[in-house]
């Protein structure tokens, strides 16, 4: 029982990062942020197999159930040890990946709901309270600010307590200040560690 126990557990946590990832993941380029959440899921579904072993080889009294039993479990942990392991080099490199695409998602922002980019970051922004890359004034250098050429940011900068906002650079008090790369990284590295 505390296999399946566990089992349960490590296939909840999996499909977690899975979720989460799917908000941020137009601020990776490559898909190998989600192996250690595959590899979390599939020794879930071992621990799954190996209760059952254990449960049918005792009941059985069964040598060669028991031996198997032992091995699949040495298996386990020298799996969640490289789990561990990937979980922590992986979380170095989150910095580096989010660094290097963060700025060609806000350059691929139109604005409108169709670009997936534009509702990454809208989400992104709402969900953090942030605004920008480093901070709200980095829209400027945007090319959809260039084009509105309206002197302001996204309605997802705006504070959730203003009501009257548009996203103004008029009114910078009512945008948030602080920009969304070092959340997202902080966000990134609490869910892989």
């Amino acid at each position: 029982l505390i296999f399946w126990a566990a089992a349960g557990v490590l296939c909840y946590v999996g499909a977690y990062v899975f979720i989460t990832y799917d908000d941020y993941d137009h601020f990776f380029e490559d898909m190998y942020t989600l192996v250690p959440a595959v590899i979390i899921i599939a020794v879930g579904a071992l621990l799954f197999f190996l209760g059952l072993i254990g449960c049918c080889a005792t009941v059985r009294e069964s040598y060669c159930g028991l031996a198997t039993f032992v091995v699949i479990l040495l298996l386990v942990f020298m799996t969640e040890v490289a789990v561990v392991v990937l979980g922590y080099i992986y979380r170095a490199k989150v910095e580096n990946e989010v660094n290097s695409s963060i700025v060609k998602v806000y350059d691929e922002y139109n604005g409108t709901n169709s670009n997936a980019q534009s509702r990454a970051i809208d989400y992104i922004q709402r969900q953090l309270q942030c605004c920008g890359i480093h901070n709200y004034l980095d829209w400027q250098h945007t090319r959809w600010y260039e084009e509105t050429k309206n002197n302001s940011v996204p309605i997802s900068c705006c504070k959730s307590n203003t009501e009257s906002c548009i996203g103004s650079l008029t009114y910078p008090e009512y945008l948030y200040h602080e920009g969304c790369e070092a959340l997202v990284v902080k966000k990134l590295k609490e869910i892989m560690m």
